[in-house]
């Protein structure tokens, strides 16, 4: 029997469906003057200013996911500085006309950026224990705590490990300020986004990142003191996921705390004022409500066992792993004539199945729940058409008997899970998806990510968030992929959900379509101009 809680998760979903009809309810225009500031400051906190990177982490392409490539690092100013960079920085500022704005590594849902981090700190260099906000915006640390050295001891003993804690958190009007209702999506993407880049990042020094998948949303708010902080209404953070960052080993780490840390950290007195974002904001009470019901409960640890697998092809690109995150951008236009290489084509699938020990699905977030539905226009050896990348095997059943009768399901790769559904000119039906955007037809391919649905939310509801976590991860392994071939990708938000589920025949919710993605041979603009991720702290433009 379904809750009400997964019904009103259900039904917010549908509700903030595009339709060709209608689209989600959002403003219908761009409030300019209410645009939300993409940086958020905690006034009045001792800030520690981080030191840029001198030399990046000499790992290779394939060191973005393979742990034993990468020897662990010290936990000191400097690499946690370097982490961040990589993971959370800025990566470049765009310029057009007198218009100025900023690029990150963690990819956003129109560069709107609602994620935030916070990091639990021992005492490093001379620098005190505490918790900390990042700033992005001038690479530095806000000190919102101190933390005793007592209690950090009690840390380390209790996963019997050094390291640091980092919490996401999500600030939904970022997002719904563009989006309205649709945004709450969009934030989980983002979310995702940044998981991946904290996984990613992690690798290049030698450490991993693990999801503490014990706590419940409350006890997170409690550890980060936001009873402690005046948010203004509407421009709250709300807790996404604590991870644990250590040395790469093969250790098994708790996956909670134990409540009295949890009642020590909530104790301490926080300081800092959360800076206003917006002189105005506009309540979408669904997202607010959609959020309360989807928030995580204490549960059980859960162990994600993922399996080993062997690399399809051993296609490394050229350029380093750093370069490779340094450089991601979202392309906004493709060459239709621009044939990718097969080859190419399939490492890039094949970097997305999720790998025992290799970044950035070790993370254990959740076992795999989503496929690819691929829309190929271009890719040289390979008919244009319709294609299927399974991304667990043992889904392979139920969703063929839930697809339309006539699709072929053709293996296309000894040992690979990609099956050729369809040959034919499949571009209009990807642009006319995509909510009739070009750049999804005149890729070389485009991507519909199919997840697992009803049966998740049923048994538990607050997995909603996890499932677009989990397509946000993909779609940042796509991104790095795409770079590293010399090519671009972007992610897709926009999309007519059912009628993708109509040309795979889908006729109910067991698997819905939650993201979207397209790479090609990107066209640059022009008039764009690029400056340095931190230039403004050393010259003015």
């Amino acid at each position: 029997m379904i809750s009400d809680k997964a019904k009103e998760i259900i039904k917010y979903h549908e509700a903030t469906k595009h339709h060709f009809e209608r689209y989600a309810r959002s403003l219908g225009y761009m409030d300019w003057s209410n645009q939300p500031n993409p940086f958020r400051t905690y006034k009045n906190t001792p800030l520690l200013k981080l030191p840029l990177l001198k030399t990046d982490p000499p790992a290779s392409h394939t060191g973005l996911y393979e742990r034993q490539k990468n020897a662990p690092q010290p936990f000191e100013i400097e690499t946690i500085a370097g982490f961040l960079e990589l993971s959370l920085g800025l990566s470049a500022w765009k310029a057009a006309g007198s218009s100025r704005w900023s690029l990150r590594i963690n990819p956003s849902s129109g560069n709107l950026h609602p994620t935030e981090a916070h990091l639990i700190l021992p005492a490093l260099d001379e620098q005190p224990g505490g918790i900390y906000h990042y700033n992005a915006l001038v690479h530095a640390l806000e000190r919102r705590a101190d933390l005793p050295a007592d209690l950090w001891q009690s840390l380390v003993s209790h996963f019997g490990n050094h390291g640091f804690l980092l919490v996401l958190t999500s600030i939904f009007w970022r997002e719904s300020w563009k989006y309205g209702e649709r945004a709450f999506r969009y934030c989980n993407h983002d979310a995702g986004h940044a998981l991946a880049c904290l996984s990613f990042a992690a690798n290049l020094f030698g450490w991993q990142c693990v999801f503490l998948n014990e706590l419940s949303d409350e006890e997170l708010e409690a550890i980060l003191g936001f009873d402690q902080v005046h948010f203004r209404k509407l421009e709250e953070e709300h807790p996404d996921c604590l991870c644990f960052i250590f040395p790469s080993g093969p250790v098994d780490i708790p996956r909670g705390l134990p409540a009295d840390i949890i009642s020590d950290l909530a104790n301490l007195t926080f300081k800092g004022e959360a800076d206003i974002l917006s002189q105005k904001c506009v309540d979408w009470e669904i997202i607010y409500h959609t959020a309360r019901l989807a928030k995580k409960p204490p549960t059980g640890k859960t162990r994600i066992e993922l399996e080993r697998r062997k690399w399809l092809t051993d296609m490394p690109g050229p350029l380093s792993a750093a370069d490779i995150i340094r450089q991601r951008r979202s392309a906004v236009a493709f060459d239709s004539s621009g044939f990718f290489n097969k080859n190419k084509f399939l490492s890039i699938l094949d970097k997305t199945l999720p790998r025992k020990n290799m970044a950035p699905f070790d993370v254990e977030l959740t076992e795999p729940l989503t496929h690819l539905l691929l829309f190929v226009h271009n890719v040289a050896d390979l008919a244009p058409g319709l294609y299927f990348f399974l991304r667990r095997n043992a889904d392979f059943n139920e969703i063929k008997a839930l697809c339309r009768s006539d699709f072929q399901w053709a293996p296309e790769e000894k040992d690979f899970p990609l099956y050729r559904l369809a040959e034919g000119n499949y571009r209009q039906q990807a642009m006319m998806v995509s909510c009739h955007q070009d750049i999804a037809g005149s890729s070389a391919f485009s991507v519909g990510m199919i997840a697992k649905f009803k049966k998740i939310i049923t048994a538990e509801p607050y997995r909603y968030r996890h499932l677009f976590w989990e397509t946000g991860m993909i779609g940042q392994v796509l991104y790095l992929e795409a770079e590293a071939h010399g090519v671009r990708g972007t992610g897709i938000g926009c999309f007519f959900d059912d009628a993708v589920h109509e040309i795979l025949g889908l006729s109910d919710n067991r698997y819905q379509s939650l993201y979207h993605f397209t790479i090609g041979q990107s066209i640059e603009d022009p008039r764009l101009t690029t400056y340095p991720p931190y230039n403004h702290l050393k010259n003015s433009f």
